[in-house]
């Protein structure tokens, strides 16, 4: 197990879509906007961030959504799975403020993720990346430690580090994202990229 690391999306993988459901919660059509539509984070969060402004919302309101939801079903038992034989980490582009209700749902697993700045009378005034292309980094400083790397992604922003790592996967991705990466395989259950990953490893895993 010491030299594979699995590193996983957080939403679209284990959790439904955060802003989506935001969308949802508040009438705010403009919101369901995700990084599967979108391939420029930047611009997203921009836009994001305008819409919010925009409608009056600020973090109180997201968070709230947020405590409402819950992992997809069959999620908690997969990441299980995957601690028996892996080192796990998520690499996700949301944000702490936004994670913890559903990191304390999937039993607090590794998360790297970025900040929201925070402004008077409950706005978002900006975010802050950990660094650029954040999961594409962080895959090749495993690598640089001598880890051989597992990846598992449904969107845009997650597809330099499919590339990047030694085994990539897209779950349940959206047609466009496959029909651009078509190299990148596509699994659509929990048991399916169980059986994918068994097949990848070099050790024997029940």
């Amino acid at each position: 197990m010491a030299m594979e690391v699995l590193c996983f999306d957080l939403e679209g993988v284990f959790v439904p879509e955060i802003w989506i459901n935001v969308a949802a919660h508040t009438g705010v059509e403009a919101l369901k906007l995700t990084t599967r539509d979108v391939p420029d984070y930047d611009e997203l969060m921009t836009y994001r961030l305008r819409t919010l402004d925009d409608h009056g919302l600020g973090i109180a309101e997201i968070q709230s959504v947020i405590a409402s939801m819950e992992p997809m079903p069959g999620a908690r038992e997969f990441l299980e799975w995957t601690h028996e034989n892996f080192q796990v980490v998520i690499l996700s582009d949301t944000f702490y403020q936004f994670a913890e209700p559903l990191m304390r749902q999937l039993g607090f697993p590794t998360l790297f993720c970025h900040n929201l700045e925070i402004g008077e009378n409950n706005r978002i005034v900006d975010y802050h990346l950990r660094l650029p292309r954040q999961k594409e980094a962080a895959i090749r400083a495993f690598q640089g430690l001598n880890f051989t790397v597992f990846a598992v992604g449904d969107s845009y922003n997650d597809t330099g580090m499919l590339l990047a790592a030694e085994h990539g996967f897209l779950f349940k991705p959206p047609q466009n994202v496959i029909d651009e990466f078509p190299q990148l395989p596509v699994v659509t259950s929990y048991d399916q990229l169980k059986t994918q990953l068994i097949e990848a490893s070099s050790r024997e895993i029940a």
